[in-house]
Formats: C-alpha cells, structure tokens, sequence
C-alpha cells in the first residue's frame, strides 16, 4: 500500500510540473501585445526590422487616377531606392474594403514585414492593423487615417489645412459671383468613412461658417458623398440646383473628381463658369477645369513628397533607426490616441499658379493644354 501511495505522489507531482511547464508556455505565447508602443515586436515580422518585403494596398481607381497614376508607380519606384534589395508587393481595392482586406491578408501571408495601407475604409482597416500587429508587421497609414491605436505611422498632408485653403479661396473670391443678396452655396463633402473627408470639412466650415453667421453667405446644402462617387456628386449638385431654382453661387467640392461631375451638372443648367467651384488633388482634368473657367480652384499635394516620406519610414523601420528626424507631427485618432504622422504642406491653386503644379513634374504643359483653346488660361500655346 505504502509502494502505491508513493507511485501515485510521484505520478501527481509529474504531471502537476508538465500542466505548470505547459501553462508558462502558453502565457508566454499568447502576449503578442509587444511592450505597448505603435510598432509590433512578435517574432514574426520583427517589427519590420530587417524587413525588405513591403505590401502596398491602396484603396479604388474609379474616383481618382493618382493611386494607381501617381502613387504607386512613385512608392514603387522610391522604396526600393531607399530601401536597396527591397521588393514592393502591390494590390488595390477597387473601392472594396473587404477585397482590401483579403488582399492584405494575402500579403501578410507571402510574408510582406511592412505594410503601406491607403484604406478604403478607414474604421474597417483597423482589422487589418490587428491582424498585422499579431504577426509583428507595422503598417503605415497612407494618406487616410485608419482608426487603430496600433497604427505604427501615418503620412499625408495637414488636410484641415487642405479644408481651410479651399474655405479662404471662397472667402476672397465669393464677391465674384455674388452680384447681390445672400451667397447660397451648396457643400459636396466626401466619404464619412475616409478620416481626411471629415477634416477637409472642418477646415472648411472653420473660414465659411462665420460668413454663414454673419449672412454673407448660406449654406443651403451639404452632403457627404458615399466612397467619394462621382456621378452620386453629380446627383447632389442636380438636387441641390432643384430645390433653390438654381439660385446657387458657390459649389464647395472636396475633389477635383466630383468637381467634374458637379460642373456637368452645371453646364446642363447653363451655370458653368458662373459658379465658384472648388477642387483638390491638382488633376489633370481639375487643372484643365481651372483653365477652361469652370473651375475655380484646386489643392495641390504632390504625391513624390508623400511617396518620398513613406519610403523614408519604410527604409528606417527596416534599418532599426530613428524615425524622429522624419516625424513631424501627431494625429489624433477617433480615441485621442496620437500616432506619429508625416504630414506635408498643401497649396492652394488657381488659374494664376497652376505652372506651379506642371513644375513638380507630375503632369506636363503639352498634357494640360493638350485639346483645350490656343491660349487658355494664358499658358497654352
């Protein structure tokens, strides 16, 4: 009896130490939290140290030809020459943050250790920062805030500047178009789910709303336009048109996009160039607006310089250096976190400067001009 007591202590000791070896292990596996910075520290992506494959999602081409005419050529052209021997692997989600979504997965799975994200959605790609933090792969938020505390970094521009240039251009030009009485002007917001939508407006309304106060001006319209559509903006602006009989002065627009579908609605009125409209990204068509005077104004924001910042973090996560020289800023999120952010100055332009925009390179003269009158806007040949 005493042999079996001491069998069955030592069989009761020999399993408690292998549940206790077990539980360590499992405790120990489990905290893929890091030391709670920004930037993921599991073993797998390393937390981008060493990293020299980068994934670079970005969010549609229907609305806007820079993702994949400006921005990725550029980030595809620049990483590599920041990061030498680094590979860029490329996806874009055609307006789809679920198709964002497995598309980022698939990266994550081919083993890309830096991620760039341009999100579609920005609340929803807060699950793609998860499931990278979870595999030790920073990501960086490209040009729109994604909503993740565990958001390594973001680059753009300071977009309630962009907001407030497109605001002052209509405060110090609405006298043109205003012959007399009140300045009813409509708002053609962009998409509530992309973070620069909301701060455009808020620029904005920060210069237009003490003119709405005072009476000079009178906002009869505003809409956010859903994934930033073009012909829902054209809807908006014909909408906007019926219910005050046309009476309207001023078209604040968020993008050159929709401002082109806003002006079609415009034109179908007769009320083209008689309407101060404004723009932003400096496109081709938003400049060869400009100079036809459809347009009033755009917002330039030269994508080498936001390509140029992202290759510089990418090249600095992967290397293990400071990334203080390069950050400029903190941007809130929607929990008051800050995240480390790049953020570039925009300019405003208008038919006086748009040779500023053919200097950065991204577009030439022989483009702009090309189908618009001999000497439109005073620049074409």
């Amino acid at each position: 009896m005493k042999l079996f007591s001491r069998k069955r202590k030592t069989l009761v000791s020999i399993v408690g130490t292998l549940l206790l070896s077990f539980l360590i292990v499992a405790c120990g596996s489990s905290n893929t939290g890091g030391s709670g910075g920004n930037t993921p520290t599991t073993a797998n992506g390393n937390g981008g140290k060493g990293c020299k494959k980068v994934g670079v999602s970005l969010p549609e081409t229907a609305t806007s030809n820079r993702w994949d005419g400006f921005d990725r050529p550029l980030l595809e052209q620049m990483i590599p020459q920041m990061l030498p021997g680094a590979t860029v692997d490329y996806a874009n989600a055609e307006g789809n943050p679920d198709t964002q979504q497995t598309q980022t997965d698939a990266m994550l799975t081919k083993g890309d250790c830096i991620l760039v994200v341009g999100a579609n959605d920005g609340i929803k790609a807060a699950r793609i920062v998860a499931d990278a933090k979870a595999d030790g792969v920073p990501v960086i938020a490209y040009d729109r805030l994604i909503q993740s505390n565990d958001l390594a970094y973001y680059v753009s521009f300071d977009n309630v500047q962009v907001g407030k240039l497109q605001g002052t251009y209509i405060a110090n030009h609405y006298k043109s178009f205003v012959k007399s009485g009140v300045g009813k002007t409509v708002m053609i917001d962009g998409a509530m789910t992309d973070n620069n939508a909301l701060l455009f407006a808020q620029g904005a309304h920060d210069i237009l709303d003490p003119l709405y106060s005072s009476g000079v001006l009178k906002n009869v319209y505003e809409k956010f336009t859903p994934n930033w559509d073009n012909p829902t903006a054209q809807t908006e602006m014909e909408a906007a048109l019926t219910a005050n009989s046309n009476n309207i002065q001023i078209a604040y627009v968020a993008n050159d996009g929709m401002a082109t579908t806003v002006i079609a609605a415009l034109k179908a009125q007769h009320l083209n160039g008689k309407v101060l409209v404004t723009g932003q990204d400096a496109t081709l068509t938003g400049l060869q607006n400009i100079l036809l005077g459809n347009q009033s104004m755009t917002v330039l924001k030269p994508y080498k310089l936001e390509a140029g910042a992202t290759a510089s973090l990418v090249a600095a996560i992967s290397n293990g250096s400071s990334t203080s020289s390069l950050v400029n800023g903190q941007t809130a999120n929607a929990n008051k976190v800050n995240i480390p952010s790049i953020l570039e100055t925009p300019e405003a332009i208008d038919k006086t400067n748009v040779m500023d925009v053919i200097n950065t390179g991204e577009v030439t003269l022989t483009q702009v001009c090309q189908g618009l009158p001999s000497k439109a806007g005073g620049i074409c040949p």
